[in-house]
């Protein structure tokens, strides 16, 4: 009969509800729970609409992307509220991750140990909990960058609130758009080449679970911290 084991009490930050590990051949630890998992792909299908509608928006170049959402009037009608959904849907996401996110000891070691990363050499880098360095800077990234849209879109948004701001206001409020909007389509293709590059990371958000021997070679600490003791070798894959 296979167990689980999953912290009731007390819990480290990393460790989030729904968070388990389940003996067996292979070990396998849930990740992302099913509500999650839904939160997290109706962020990211709002994000990639918002991105191809306010780049049909932006440059003539690229009006034809307008085609997908019916034609102009539709593409700039329903661009905005995207931009709600988008707003309230990240807020679900980050009441949900917050508290892992936050900084870390071992962040700065993570940071300096970057090189080998990305020569491959894992072993070297230090233990980390639920998320590393790189993905709390995706995780604050977009938590800044989509307040600053809603913010600035709310200001451009002159079907209901032309009145309130001038017109300096409006075209202050479209250039930080369109800047904000060029750093978190920047920001989303480093979250995206990195969910490809670690193989497994994908599953984790579609099946919402790893194997053991994932969790370890990649998120050790939040691995020792589910178990409760320190394992005395790697589960295996």
């Amino acid at each position: 009969m296979t167990t689980a084991y999953d912290h009731k009490t007390k819990t480290p930050d990393d460790v989030e509800p729904g968070d388990a590990v389940h003996p067996g051949h292979p070990v396998t630890v849930d990740r992302y729970t099913v509500g999650a998992r839904i939160n997290h792909w109706i962020t990211a299908t709002s994000l990639v609409l918002l991105a191809l509608s306010g780049m049909a928006l932006f440059t003539p170049r690229l009006f034809f992307l307008t085609g997908l959402f019916g034609g102009g009037q539709w593409t700039r009608a329903i661009h905005p509220w995207i931009g709600v959904v988008l707003f309230f849907s990240f807020l679900m996401l980050f009441v949900r991750f917050f508290k892992a996110n936050l900084p870390a000891r071992e962040d700065a070691a993570w940071v300096a140990h970057s090189a080998d990363l990305l020569a491959g050499r894992e072993e070297k880098m230090p233990e980390v909990g639920k998320y590393n360095a790189g993905q709390k800077f995706v995780f604050w990234s977009m938590s800044g960058l989509i307040i600053v849209l809603i913010a600035s879109g709310v200001v451009m948004w002159d079907q209901y609130f032309y009145d309130l701001t001038t017109i300096e206001q409006k075209r202050i409020a479209i250039l930080i758009h369109a800047v904000a909007a060029v750093c978190i389509i920047c920001v989303w293709i480093i979250h995206v080449y990195a969910a490809i590059w670690v193989k497994g990371t994908i599953g984790a958000m579609t099946r919402g679970r790893v194997t053991g021997g994932w969790a370890w070679r990649h998120h050790r600490k939040w691995l020792r911290e589910l178990v409760g003791k320190k394992p005395p070798h790697a589960p295996a894959e």
